[in-house]
């Protein structure tokens, strides 16, 4: 709900007009941060190739969604397919998914590993045309690690 109301305590001709805005369930604190986005100057290094452990981890997650039968052909996809980059922001946006803060400790994990400039591995993602959406089948939680130092950065992925 949305409503506008004079701020209390001046005199009515001098009551600047303030925006209060109210959700269920829901308050807000001036207390309240943000996330912040990080600037750095950390350089983000990349593996040329997924990690042959990210294709067993994809093929985990993606048994949640798809037919066993389809399964063998989207992980030979991602095996076959050539890297591409795309920019983080746009990633979560075809994605739909939210931003993991920091304190995820996967996340922390990644974030850790980008500072001491291990190299990251490449997102696996399946382009899911029924529901107009982007699968991210593994490297959630390097793509929310790596949001948090720069949104505008090609990520090296393979998508199918």
């Amino acid at each position: 709900m949305l409503r506008i109301f004079p701020s209390r305590g001046a005199p009515q001709a001098a009551r600047p007009w303030i925006l209060n805005v109210r959700t269920p369930n829901h308050s807000f604190s001036p207390e309240m941060k943000m996330p912040k986005i990080e600037p750095t100057s950390v350089e983000i290094k990349w593996l040329d190739e997924p990690e042959e452990h990210d294709y067993p981890a994809a093929e985990s997650y993606l048994q949640l969604l798809f037919n066993d039968p389809q399964l063998p052909e989207i992980i030979k996809g991602l095996r076959s397919a050539a890297i591409r980059q795309f920019k983080a922001k746009d990633i979560f946006r075809a994605s739909q998914l939210s931003l993991l803060g920091v304190s995820n400790s996967h996340v922390e994990k990644d974030r850790k590993k980008i500072k001491k400039g291990v190299p990251m591995s490449p997102l696996l993602l399946v382009r899911d045309t029924q529901n107009k959406k982007l699968i991210i089948a593994d490297g959630y939680h390097r793509l929310c690690a790596i949001y948090g130092f720069n949104e505008d950065i090609l990520i090296p992925c393979k998508i199918i």
